[in-house]
């Protein structure tokens, strides 16, 4: 049987779109909402700082990973980056790190759009299950994942914009309506403790992942050598700088509140009474209800294509990697995506009987293991991969060195001190999740024409750039790097 030549729609995103894509996944009014008060928990006056140092932190595995963005790309890029830089069997890992992150971080959009779904509904006086509207954001988010990516793009660029924006007004409202903007208490670090501040850049870290996430439209990408590189920086320091002004400013707020802001499930409802704007709290919800919306759908979408590419090279079922004929998006990942952020939800509130907010969070922490493996792979692939075209230079050498190291930050900081129950056995779930995945490829691995056929399609897709610039780099020609299995 003759394979699909029918592929994504080209050159259809640009770089408004993926920055939007990017900074959807990373959900800044997640962290506003609910992720600040954990992180004030441990940093305290230090919140902005942790902040900061996360986003600096994370530059450095962006800056590695545009190592590979302005040189190639196509659908599932960070797959196709690490199996060109480490080989197929690190490419493989690399790939069922990126489906698990992108599955649980679904499943925290899709439970945390259901929390204030129902808060909403409970407004108007409306009480609905929270089985509905699982089914309900699932039905939608597969709808446009399936219909056309440039309707997600758009939307999430609005929805996610409206709920900033309104975060945004809430903090100019904070930062007026107090005695003084300037707090010499979180300027000085009053109270704050190097372990504390260090156990808040892990949360800082584990907010901020998600940017890599423009590198999966590289086949559907405009000027993609160009856009994604820029759509991968811009969306990590936008939301950097966002979360510190959002951390600073509730903690300022809280200041003289009767219970503080690590005992508040809702601080920026609290805040918004505690400057006489009550009439903020609904469009809040309704911002962070579309938000959380906008975060399963970006999620679905970076998931299907990596589900795509491994597809199209026969790590899963070739009906993965088809493209729909009219629509030219991966409807078949598409589908399966949808249905396990489903199914995971369904799963995690129905199986294990879990409060829906422990839910959101547990699967939260699920999936930045996933981006943590993804993250490590990339540092070591982009020396690998610059070194077989000849271009390794010390700082290229120096800035994977650093990247890694610093990611072993929140890698020891998820495992050590050790976590209560459950959270403690998260790492080794997700570990034989791993030896789950890496069996699978062995076993394909078995035939040699398997391998082969990945070699080549990788090549093929990798070779191929917009044509000025191929042209500029035509005397090299230094697209066919040898890769290892």
């Amino acid at each position: 049987m003759a394979e699909s030549i029918r592929t994504l729609r080209k050159e259809c995103l640009n770089f408004t779109g993926i920055t939007a894509m990017a900074i959807a996944l990373i959900s800044p009014t997640m962290t506003a909402a609910l992720i600040v008060p954990l992180m004030y928990s441990s940093a305290g006056n230090g919140s902005w700082l942790a902040y900061a140092f996360g986003t600096v932190m994370l530059l450095f595995v962006a800056l590695n990973l545009t190592q590979f963005a302005k040189r190639s790309s196509s659908a599932g890029s960070m797959y196709a980056y690490t199996v060109m830089g480490l080989g197929t069997t690190a490419g493989n890992v690399s790939g069922w790190c990126l489906i698990w992150a992108y599955l649980f971080i679904g499943t925290a959009g899709m439970t945390g759009f259901t929390i204030f779904a129902s808060t909403l509904l409970d407004m108007m006086g409306i009480h609905v299950a929270q089985v509905p509207l699982f089914f309900l954001c699932a039905a939608i988010i597969w709808f446009l994942g399936y219909k056309d990516i440039r309707l997600s793009s758009g939307l999430m660029l609005v929805l996610e914009g409206l709920s900033v924006a309104l975060i945004l007004l809430l903090c100019v409202i904070v930062l007026f309506s107090v005695k003084s903007a300037v707090d010499m208490n979180q300027i000085k670090l009053q109270g704050t403790s190097f372990s504390g501040i260090a156990l808040g850049v892990v949360t800082a870290i584990f907010s901020l992942v998600g940017f890599e996430c423009a590198t999966a439209f590289g086949e559907e990408a405009m000027d993609p050598l160009k856009t994604i590189p820029r759509a991968v920086i811009v969306s990590l320091l936008l939301t950097g700088f966002f979360f510190v002004l959002v951390s600073y400013t509730e903690v300022l707020g809280f200041i003289g509140y009767k219970t503080t802001l690590d005992k508040v499930d809702a601080p920026l409802n609290v805040l918004a009474e505690m400057t006489s704007v009550t009439w903020l709290k609904a469009p809040l919800s309704f911002g962070a209800m579309v938000s959380f919306f906008s975060l399963a759908l970006s999620c679905m979408n970076s998931g299907a294509r990596i589900l795509y590419p491994m597809g199209k090279l026969g790590v899963f079922h070739r009906s993965v990697g088809s493209a729909h004929e009219t629509n030219e998006t991966p409807h078949v990942a598409v589908s399966l995506m949808a249905g396990l952020i489903l199914l995971s939800s369904l799963t995690l509130t129905g199986v294990f009987q879990l409060a829906i907010l422990d839910a959101f969070n547990d699967a939260g922490t699920f999936g930045a293991f996933g981006f943590l493996g993804a993250y490590f792979l990339i540092s070591f692939a982009a020396p690998a991969y610059l070194r077989k075209r000849g271009e390794l230079s010390f700082g290229a050498l120096g800035l994977a060195i650093a990247s890694a190291a610093l990611l072993l930050v929140p890698a020891v900081g998820s495992v050590y001190p050790v976590p209560a129950w459950p959270v403690n056995i998260f790492p080794y779930i997700f570990l034989a999740y791993l030896a789950a995945g890496f069996g699978w490829f062995m076993i394909l691995q078995r035939n040699p024409a398997f391998i082969d056929h990945i070699k080549q399609r990788i090549h093929a897709e990798h070779a191929r750039a917009p044509m000025e610039l191929k042209v500029a780099s035509s005397p090299t020609v230094k697209g066919r790097e040898k890769i290892t299995a």
